[in-house]
């Protein structure tokens, strides 16, 4: 039965399981078959596609699910380079961006109408789309850029930028040709266009990041989460076509709306870049693939000189482009092959502008033919021309990508061996709903790239069963491994086994060399029930790291502000830039705007610091704690409160820090906080709150150390004997 089934197979392929079957075969060995031959998986995608294509060997035909697939692909791709650009390095740069965005489209395009007029010998209109498929281009390298980790590099911000530019230029040539060729331009074209464009543009940047921010303080499921981020950008896609662009126009716009509400280091990011890159634009890159006819490019000579001189021509002006921005913005070599590597593309944006030149029909030939825009020569030669393009574009950008995240490896492995603490952040987990919020926490406020360097810790009373502890810490534990993997992170589980919940931690902090300490507060607990008692005085006194306590009202991703509120003195304490830079760093991953409230002093010390002044939206004179009630006017409900505190008899502590739990229980209830207490001078790395006047209390606590500690050894033999 399965040998006539096999044998009974015809092509092209109908049956659509074994042609999603090839397909994924495909996605998964053709990169790596190529990659021996050093051919980049972009390019061996599109090669992949021709072969098995219907001007290949024929397997599958490029039918409406090629299609429905590769145009998914195509906004995919406009959707994360509007979903990762740094937004406040897009903003600094926007002049530039849109400078590079002008000089390359009028570069581009006025080489291509000379081109069409003096090489090809074409009338003006075929001309000017000549140029308009110059200065279109389509970011098929940005996977690869996104791989990398380089996307907030500043070349690939105004390179997306321009892109923004050029293609929205080149889309509005494409219609007011076809309107020019069709006879119907007019006032009232140019009125429907901007009237459209005002309306989708509104609709997209103002209100659709508010219908996300309500949808994801109310929704934390996983899967939900992503159907929504999907539905906006496509609704989003539909919205530019209705306004008379096109719809990756409307996708990259998504994208930059959401930006703020999706950060970097969160799941949902994780798995938008994961589903994009496994199918959705494997999918695009092989339905490029199945346009190219090779037997038609070679059919006659016309095809091919066509298809060498729009090569040679556009590459020559996206190069020109891309050495002028060099030269203007002081950039490297690298960056400037990765501008070209994501200019010099050709993808969708040329295909739609061929084929629309193709179909419009301006009159008849001697023979009876029809006459078109753009003839069968440039149909042919253009499908060549995204090959070739695809090509140049990839191996070259590639090679600049490849080589600035070298460089940022090699600086960031510098840092390490020049001394630089490396980072372990521990969380202490008892409560599985706080589990999400402290993963979260943690993955948002790590400076270093590297994966691992997160560790939760659950202390088990030495009493309990261990069926007991494994129940309910391994259950806790196992929640905070998946949580941290869903962000691409390594966490490293602990089960301690101790009589007292402080000491269990605090011998974590040591025997793991813990820099950061996070912990959570439930909420629907107070301060004062949970936290700020004796355990955590006694946590905060015997671990001298930076401590954070966090209290989540609403997911990260959802704050609009970050009030910062500074002690007096806290700019001298030793711990300050290190806590500093964790600020900085939930400003960056969340988008936040950055309030300060501190001392004169204080705001006069960050201002000098280059790393962070960029990052501050506005400064506020602090004077007293006793204000702190007042600022509660001011908050507004998707706020996040950060509080600097410190520990009792230090540079920056002050008798009224005791009043903060009372004022966060009956002014900040609805507003999601975190306690920050810094490394402090003055402090051994583990005390048991002794003081120099109570020589007999130190005694009695070392003492009392001891026997728990050889308490904790008895009985831990004494559960192994029982085991055994």
């Amino acid at each position: 039965m399965l040998l006539t089934s096999l044998f009974a197979i015809t092509l092209p392929l109908k049956n659509p399981v074994l042609q999603f079957s090839l397909i994924l075969f495909i996605i998964l060995f053709v990169p790596l078959l190529f990659n021996r031959l050093k051919i980049p998986s972009l390019v061996s995608l599109i090669i992949a596609g021709a072969i098995v294509g219907p001007n290949g060997l024929n397997l599958m035909l490029r039918d409406s699910s090629i299609l429905l697939f590769g145009t998914v692909g195509l906004l995919y791709i406009m959707f994360l380079a509007g979903l990762e650009i740094d937004v406040e390095d897009f903003r600094k740069n926007s002049v530039k961006s849109t400078l590079f965005g002008l000089y390359t489209f009028f570069i581009s395009i006025t080489l291509g109408i000379a081109v069409g007029i003096c090489l090809l010998h074409f009338p003006l209109l075929s001309s000017i789309l000549i140029g308009s498929i110059f200065a279109s281009h389509t970011l098929i390298l940005y996977p690869v850029v996104s791989q990398l980790g380089i996307a907030k590099d500043k070349a690939v911000n105004i390179a997306i930028g321009g892109t923004l530019i050029t293609d929205t230029l080149a889309l509005l040539v494409l219609a007011i040709v076809a309107e020019i060729s069709n006879g119907e331009i007019g006032g009232m074209f140019w009125m429907r266009l901007v009237i459209g464009l005002m309306i989708f543009s509104g609709i997209v940047l103002f209100l659709f990041p508010v219908i996300a921010r309500w949808f994801f303080k109310r929704f934390d499921d996983n899967v939900l989460q992503y159907l929504f981020v999907l539905a906006l950008v496509f609704f989003s896609g539909f919205l530019a076509e209705a306004a008379g662009v096109e719809a990756i126009i409307g996708a990259f716009l998504g994208g930059l709306s959401l930006n703020r509400l999706i950060p970097v280091t969160s799941p949902l990011m994780n798995r938008i870049r994961f589903v994009g890159n496994a199918i959705f634009i494997p999918f695009f890159l092989i339905g490029v693939g199945m346009l190219i006819d090779i037997r038609a490019v070679f059919k006659d000579y016309e095809t091919i000189r066509v298809a060498l001189v729009i090569t040679v021509a556009a590459s020559v002006a996206k190069y020109l482009s891309a050495w002028i921005t060099q030269k203007l913005f002081g950039f490297s070599l690298d960056q400037r092959r990765l501008i070209f590597g994501l200019i010099s593309a050709h993808a969708a944006v040329a295909l739609a502008t061929v084929l629309i030149g193709y179909n419009i029909v301006t009159g008849t030939n001697p023979d009876g033919t029809p006459q078109r825009l753009l003839n069968e020569q440039v149909l042919n030669g253009t499908i060549l021309f995204i090959l070739l393009t695809c090509i140049f574009a990839t191996f070259t950008g590639q090679k600049g990508a490849h080589n600035i995240a070298l460089a940022e490896s090699a600086e960031e492995v510098a840092e390490n061996r020049s001394g630089i603490e490396e980072e372990r952040i521990l969380m202490p987990l008892g409560d599985a709903d706080t589990v999400d919020e402290l993963v979260n926490l943690s993955v948002t406020v790590k400076s270093q790239k590297s994966r691992n360097g997160i560790y939760a810790v659950h202390v088990a009373d030495y009493d309990l069963p261990d069926e007991m502890v494994k129940k309910t810490g391994g259950t806790i534990l196992e929640k905070a491994q998946v949580a941290a993997s869903s962000t691409d992170n390594s966490l490293t589980p602990i089960l301690r086994y101790d009589s007292d919940v402080v000491n269990g931690i605090a011998g974590v902090v040591r025997e793991r060399k813990i820099t950061v300490l996070i912990m959570g507060l439930h909420h629907k607990n107070s301060v004062t029930e949970s936290f700020l008692g004796r355990s955590s005085e006694d946590i905060l006194e015997r671990c001298n790291v930076t401590t954070m306590i966090y209290k989540a009202v609403q997911p990260l991703s959802t704050i609009r502000r970050t009030i910062l509120v500074i002690p007096q003195e806290g700019e001298n304490e030793p711990g300050f830039s290190l806590w500093m830079q964790k600020v900085i760093n939930i400003v960056r991953n969340t988008g936040s705007r950055l309030i300060v409230h501190a001392s004169r002093q204080t705001v006069a010390c960050i201002r000098k610091s280059d790393c962070w002044k960029f990052f501050i939206a506005d400064y506020r004179v602090f004077r007293d704690w006793d204000e702190l009630p007042a600022l509660s006017k001011e908050i507004r409900s998707d706020d996040n409160i950060i509080i600097v505190m410190s520990r009792k008899n230090r540079l920056s502590y002050h008798n009224k820090m005791s009043k903060i739990p009372s004022y966060l229980n009956r002014y900040f209830t609805g507003n999601s906080f975190i306690l920050v207490y810094p490394v402090q001078s003055g402090m051994p790395e583990e005390t048991s709150g002794m003081s120099s006047d109570e020589p007999k209390r130190t005694v009695f606590i070392h003492l009392r150390e001891i026997g728990r500690q050889l308490g904790n050894i008895y009985r831990h033999k004494e559960k192994e004997s029982v085991g055994e």
